[in-house]
């Protein structure tokens, strides 16, 4: 049986995240595939100081890391919260030792992940997520060039997350994509990027979580009601006040309580009241559950979305960055582009998420899309 390497974002504090992992790792498994996701643990060696030169030089990079250390500071302010969400950060891990049961033994080094990888696996697979966002680059793991040239590279779903490449990191991105015998992104302005860079025209394919039906998904997240009433589940990673007020506005309109996990992505101040029910004691399987039995979801989250679509809910979506060349709202826009759902993106009226959605309609399209991507996961493992 071929094993396939993995460089998959599992082990990252965010929902999506480490439900578009799991969805990797069971198609391909269910295609008849052993995997194993490859741990690399960096070490400081004079050849990874060199590497890793560039990224101080990374605007992207810098800005990112930066706004972490400043989001820690904050929350360190509250030590309830700062509690709150070692509990919810432990949830995350305890995620992982439940469903990943497949992690390589770590790579200590990048001359040891070159040496060793090239020798264990038959192909290489990266995907889904935002892994080439531009401040991710300076890395070269998830961009798999530490994989032999000899052995097969396969980009699933694989996200820029950007609707442009910064001119500066144009020529490093075409030479890692020139490595890639199989190329596939989930965005289609993904798709616009690689052609322009390399001139290849390549498919546009479902992210790993609609890769599977709602009721597939019930056999991996069993069903469970993590709040026991009716409620509107409010799932926004973006910093914008207005939504809250909108959605608050809303949930006294319904007579239902707002659910909310906040201080996920950033610290935004009036999530210190924002929400009836506030959650950090949960995991991405109540994620999933929080989503199955809500009334309503409000949010600017890419698979905040994708699941309310698996489960048929009324949901409404937010553009949770300003339009530009930095926002990373392409995803979400591909995504209702192709299931014609752009009704649902929020244009000035909560209301509109009473309006009914055609759901065999979405369905039909997302199941030609299903088989589509399949088919080129099939083609690229084989």
């Amino acid at each position: 049986m071929k094993r396939i390497g993995l460089a998959v974002c599992y082990d990252t504090k965010n929902f999506g995240s480490q439900l578009q992992v799991l969805a990797t790792v069971r198609k391909i498994e269910e295609l008849g595939y052993e995997t194993e996701i490859i741990r690399y643990k960096k070490k400081w060696t004079p050849a990874f100081v060199l590497q890793s030169v560039p990224r101080l030089f990374n605007v992207p990079f810098i800005r990112a890391k930066l706004s972490t250390i400043i989001k820690n500071r904050k929350i360190k302010k509250y030590p309830d919260i700062q509690k709150n969400v070692f509990i919810r950060n432990e949830r995350f891990k305890q995620f992982v030792d439940v469903h990943f049961q497949n992690l390589s033994t770590p790579y200590a080094g990048w001359e040891n992940l070159v040496r060793q990888s090239g020798k264990k696996y038959d192909a290489f697979l990266c995907g889904s997520d935002q892994l080439w966002l531009p401040h991710n680059l300076g890395s070269h793991f998830y961009t798999l060039e530490f994989a032999p040239e000899d052995k097969p590279k396969i980009a699933y779903a694989t996200s820029f997350g950007v609707s442009c490449i910064p001119k500066y990191q144009k020529k490093n991105t075409a030479k890692y994509l020139k490595r890639f015998q199989f190329l596939s992104t989930r965005e289609i302005t993904g798709q616009k990027i690689i052609e322009e860079l390399i001139g290849r025209k390549v498919q546009v394919v479902c992210d790993p979580t609609l890769l599977f039906k709602a009721e597939e998904w019930n056999r991996f997240i069993p069903a469970r009601r993590v709040v026991s009433e009716p409620y509107i589940f409010c799932y926004f990673l973006g910093t914008n006040t207005e939504h809250r007020k909108l959605a608050k506005s809303f949930g006294s309109q319904m007579g239902l309580k707002l659910v909310t996990c906040p201080f996920l992505d950033h610290f935004v101040m009036t999530d210190l009241v924002f929400g009836d029910i506030q959650l950090f004691d949960m995991d991405s399987a109540d994620f999933v559950n929080l989503i199955r039995h809500a009334e309503y979801i409000l949010t600017d989250s890419f698979h905040g979305s994708v699941f309310s679509i698996l489960y048929h809910k009324k949901f409404m979506t937010f553009n949770r960055f300003l339009e530009g060349t930095d926002s990373r709202n392409s995803r979400i826009d591909s995504l209702c582009t192709l299931l014609g759902l752009n009704e649902r993106r929020y244009s000035g009226n909560v209301q509109d998420i009473e309006n009914d959605i055609n759901f065999d309609q979405v369905d039909r399209k997302l199941e030609v899309m299903r088989e589509d991507s399949i088919g080129y996961l099939k083609k690229a493992l084989e």
